[in-house]
């Protein structure tokens, strides 16, 4: 007996297809324009797991396990580290170590779970990035104390770089390419 096909995960990306990129505004202020930096990366984390299944975004694509699945999880993690416990705001219990489990999906966590996840952690780092001052310190889970600046520039920083291993495993499974549909 064969089993079901997998269901497709729904698109996920707030582009609207072949509309004009997204872009940084060229004459915001520094907050705004890093924020709005970190959301179009943002996305491009999301539109890689655009249109494929279940098991593509779980598939391990590399000797310890990467899979895209498991970066979005990552990402959700460290947002609400950064952006919501380092600077005292509210973050959702996590359900899992994320010493050890933040890089991968378990069995139990679906696919939906997890970028329902992820949708939460942007939600509440966006409440703080936008109620905190580039100047306001904050103290990370292992004892620094960090700006505002400091945490914006951070997360980009990780998001870009897990947004570029999502490139290659994304093109690893089935070829596309890009940060947005039809763009790149």
């Amino acid at each position: 007996m064969s089993s079901p096909e997998p269901t497709p995960v729904p698109p996920v990306s707030s582009a609207p297809a072949l509309s004009p990129a997204p872009h940084v505004p060229y004459t915001g202020g520094e907050k705004e324009s890093l924020h709005v930096s970190l959301d179009l990366h943002r996305d491009a984390v999301l539109w890689k797991l655009e249109g494929l299944d279940d098991e593509q975004v779980r598939r391990p694509m590399t000797p310890t396990g990467t899979n895209l699945l498991g970066l979005v999880k990552h990402l959700a993690t460290v947002e609400y580290g950064w952006f919501c416990s380092a600077f005292g705001r509210e973050a959702e219990p996590l359900w899992f170590d994320p010493a050890a489990e933040d890089m991968a999906a378990g069995p139990d966590e679906t696919t939906a779970d997890i970028l329902a996840f992820y949708a939460r952690a942007r939600a509440a780092a966006d409440a703080s990035i936008r109620a905190t001052d580039l100047e306001t310190t904050g103290t990370a889970w292992d004892g620094r104390v960090v700006s505002m600046r400091w945490v914006l520039i951070h997360m980009l920083g990780d998001t870009v770089r897990h947004a570029g291993h999502m490139d290659i495993v994304r093109e690893l499974i089935d070829g596309a390419v890009g940060r947005y549909p039809g763009r790149e």
